[in-house]
């Protein structure tokens, strides 16, 4: 969804028989700003992108959208969904691998005391999913460098949405829009909580030296 400009003259083909007015670079600046379309999400919140529709409503009271660019919010909300999506799967792993381990049942106690028990391979094996998984990301959704200047233009391409990769291998995206914002309403949602649980799981570890389980009443955890 990117802002359209109509900065192209009209043309008659064939030769010209009138003469064309000359117009200053000022003039065809003017013009062109004139002439751009304002984007119709410009007055929503976050620009219409989802996750304003819970019991907080449109949340920023540390002001991170004001006055930001179309692009500088997507950037933010890509972040925002990566970071989410992670601690989920963080806060499960916390809930799930401290009890149950089967691939290395000889590490035991907090999550934060098994990583670094875990043998190399394993280390290699991570490295490399995690860095293909970013990899793919990186090719669908970020914007490509200029080989001569080094830099992008923008951080996010012009027609990418935020958190879209392209990635749904068992079809739980519905059809209709209607729902799919509702899904996408559900995962921000859970995401965000998922940062806090995981975060929170992290600080009762390092503080207690126990795991969850065990700190509140089931050694067995």
């Amino acid at each position: 969804m990117s802002l359209a400009f109509l900065s192209s003259p009209l043309s008659l083909a064939g030769p010209a028989l009138v003469a064309t007015p000359k117009v200053s670079p000022r003039m065809a600046v003017a013009m062109r700003k004139k002439s751009a379309k304002k984007d119709p999400l410009a007055d929503e919140f976050a620009f219409g992108l989802p996750g304003g529709d819970n019991i907080l409503g449109n949340f920023d009271p540390a002001g991170f959208l004001e006055g930001k660019s179309k692009g500088e919010v997507y950037r933010l909300r890509e972040a925002e969904l990566a970071h989410g999506r992670v601690g989920m799967l963080a806060a499960t792993g916390f809930l799930v691998q401290e009890r149950f381990h089967p691939l290395f049942s000889g590490d035991g106690g907090p999550a934060i005391d098994q990583i670094p028990q875990l043998p190399f391979w394993l280390w290699i094996v991570m490295t490399i999913g995690i860095g293909n998984a970013e990899l793919y990301r990186i090719r669908v959704g970020w914007a490509k460098v200029d080989p001569k200047t080094g830099k992008a233009p923008s951080a996010l391409r012009p027609d990418y949405y935020p958190g879209y990769l392209n990635f749904d291998p068992l079809n739980l995206a519905p059809g209709n829009e209607k729902d799919l914002r509702l899904m996408q309403e559900r995962e921000l949602s859970h995401g965000r909580l998922g940062m806090i649980a995981a975060a929170g799981f992290l600080a009762q570890e390092a503080v207690t030296g126990q795991t969850w389980g065990a700190y509140w009443g089931d050694a067995s955890f």
